[in-house]
């Protein structure tokens, strides 16, 4: 299956190095390229791309209007947020608006092919060091809630390797890595992880790392 692609940076320069660096894949194709976020809802609605790589700053409409706005009219939509900035206040509400995961500009070329194709087979990826830095202020903004405040089921309607399974979504591990970590098949491990959605009511594995943070099963300071 050839994943769909669609690129928004206000910067050509920008643009024109991720569109170098996804066309050459044989499974990737870049539709179409957007200099800020109202264009880029115009582009989504009309294209339908598999991914949008999408910048945060930008004018007219930054990207997280751009990111709500396009997963408001298509849930299914897989938006993947770039910044240059990992101390980018916009982070979290980037997510909360629907992003499927978010990296840094700084990211490797591998890295960057991988994040897309991550994104595209419906899991969410965040950049390990946005992840501690997004996380770690969620838990101490959040700290003062008590756990039936969230709206969320609690942890002990999952099974033990059920909490297993999210203790490791916590980590950010991939279902491989989790499949190898708990010595059983990857079919196995998405099984679980359907299970943890459902019973908890998550909406996907950003929204389990959340949980799984402010939950205390994974602390801050874990790997």
């Amino acid at each position: 299956m050839t994943i769909r692609v669609l690129l928004v940076d206000d910067h050509t320069l920008v643009r024109d190095g991720f569109r170098m660096i996804l066309e050459i894949q044989d499974d990737m194709e870049i539709v179409g390229a957007a200099s800020d976020g109202a264009e880029a809802v115009e582009l989504a609605a009309s294209l339908k791309p598999d991914v949008v790589l999408m910048d945060i700053r930008m004018p007219r409409m930054d990207g997280i209007a751009a990111t709500r706005a396009i997963t408001a009219a298509d849930p299914s939509a897989r938006v993947l947020v770039l910044t240059t900035f990992d101390l980018d206040d916009y982070v979290y509400d980037a997510l909360l608006a629907g992003a499927s995961g978010f990296l840094l500009k700084d990211v490797g070329r591998d890295d960057l092919v991988s994040a897309v194709r991550v994104v595209a087979e419906g899991e969410a990826l965040l950049a390990p060091t946005v992840t501690r830095r997004l996380l770690g202020d969620f838990v101490r903004s959040r700290g003062a809630r008590g756990p039936g405040e969230t709206g969320f089921a609690g942890p002990d309607v999952l099974t033990a390797r059920e909490l297993d399974t999210l203790e490791l979504l916590g980590q950010g591990l991939s279902n491989l890595q989790i499949a190898e970590r708990l010595v059983v098949s990857e079919h196995t491990v998405k099984t679980h992880v359907s299970n943890v959605f459902h019973k908890l009511g998550l909406r996907d594995r950003v929204h389990a790392v959340i949980y799984a943070y402010e939950r205390g099963i994974i602390k801050p300071s874990s790997p």
